[in-house]
């Protein structure tokens, strides 16, 4: 296998580029900033620690319940059980995605593997959907013939459920729930809390009056919690996975604050994504007045980007209006003059200072 080894000098690392740029071609000058002041990991080892105790809660209870539901002929409680397999599933998950990204990049790995977390996230976004259509089948079929259900066997493991519960969402809150990855297994312990609650109910329910579908209908209440937690992991996973702007960053907003900089002309090829939850990246091509301050210009908008949006992980390209060889690559073109476009396939909407379409 081929050894890589890197010295100070095989990177270049000159004083310009210890100050976030570099020199290309031309002048052409390319920024990197947002790694002098933040870190991009979180507390791994504090939020491993949480989880385990949450873990081993709720394994010792799922496997008590099993027997219980099956001796009650609960549904309520099998859901339950089973909900809490996904649990423990989601925090194992948890667990090893978190080792996973805390690993550092190489090779062609550039960004390590910090999305593992987010294919976590996404894994028990699906697990929540794909176990709440079971479980909203089993609940039809058994509200339309109820067995019969032992309301002080369900009552009873109910509220050692909701104790337990109330434990390991406790230990699940004080890990970082900043992570998609930490979030989803938290509302998977969470909407078995609420699971745990109605099915106490239920079991009140049968016991006060006979009513055997308060059973069923306890599991149809789970399934709407299961639901809704499922698509929003999905939904919030997608979104980075797609490359989408993070939540509450609209890049058009963006980039027409960033071109009110002085010096700054255009702005085009402009991506904002999350290399992970929580931590946004953006990339621009800046043009700037003829004999401006390229650096300066720079600089500002980082620091901007990053008070202004939380935007630390900023790369961008700035260049003077006009100043290549070929004039096709930095020039500003006209709407639809199609002869000076910086490229063939635009990326996205060029911004100008006042009024223009996005």
């Amino acid at each position: 296998m081929a050894r890589h080894e890197h010295s100070h000098d095989d990177h270049a690392h000159d004083h310009a580029q210890s100050n976030g740029h570099g020199h290309g071609g031309g002048h052409a000058h390319g920024g990197h900033g947002g790694h002098g002041g933040h870190s991009h990991g979180v507390a791994a080892d504090a939020d491993r620690r949480w989880l385990l105790g949450a873990l081993a809660l709720i394994v010792v209870f799922m496997a008590g319940e099993v027997v219980v539901g099956f001796a009650a002929h609960s549904l309520a409680l099998i859901s339950d059980a089973a909900h809490m397999l996904t649990d423990a599933a989601s925090i194992v998950l948890a667990l090893v995605a978190m080792r996973l990204a805390a690993r550092p990049a190489r090779g062609g790995y550039t960004y390590g593997l910090k999305r593992a977390e987010i294919l976590s996230a996404q894994a028990n976004g699906v697990t929540l959907l794909v176990l709440s259509a079971w479980l909203g089948y089993e609940a039809v079929t058994r509200l339309l013939e109820p067995p019969d259900v032992a309301g002080s066997l369900v009552l009873v493991t109910a509220l050692v459920g909701i104790v337990v519960n109330l434990a390991a969402t406790w230990c699940m809150s004080k890990a970082n729930r900043s992570s998609l990855n930490v979030e989803g297994a938290f509302q998977h312990v969470l909407t078995d809390l609420y699971a745990f609650i109605a099915t106490a109910i239920a079991g009140v329910v049968v016991l006060t009056t006979g009513f055997e579908r308060a059973d069923a209908i306890a599991s149809l209440i789970v399934v709407a919690l299961m639901l809704k937690a499922g698509i929003g992991l999905v939904r919030d996973s997608g979104r980075i996975f797609l490359e989408a702007a993070p939540a509450g960053i609209d890049p058009d907003a963006v980039a027409d604050r960033m071109v009110t900089e002085p010096l700054v002309e255009e702005i085009h090829d402009l991506h904002i994504w999350e290399i992970t939850s929580g931590q946004p990246a953006l990339s621009a091509h800046i043009l700037v007045t003829p004999g401006g301050d390229c650096h300066a210009v720079r600089r500002r908008l980082q620091r901007r980007l990053a008070d202004e949006y939380g935007i630390t992980h900023s790369t961008l390209q700035v260049d003077h209006v006009g100043e290549d060889e070929a004039g096709a690559l930095l020039q500003i073109a006209a709407p639809g003059d199609t002869a000076a476009e910086h490229c063939a396939d635009a990326h996205g909407p060029v911004h100008r200072a006042g009024p223009h379409e996005h």
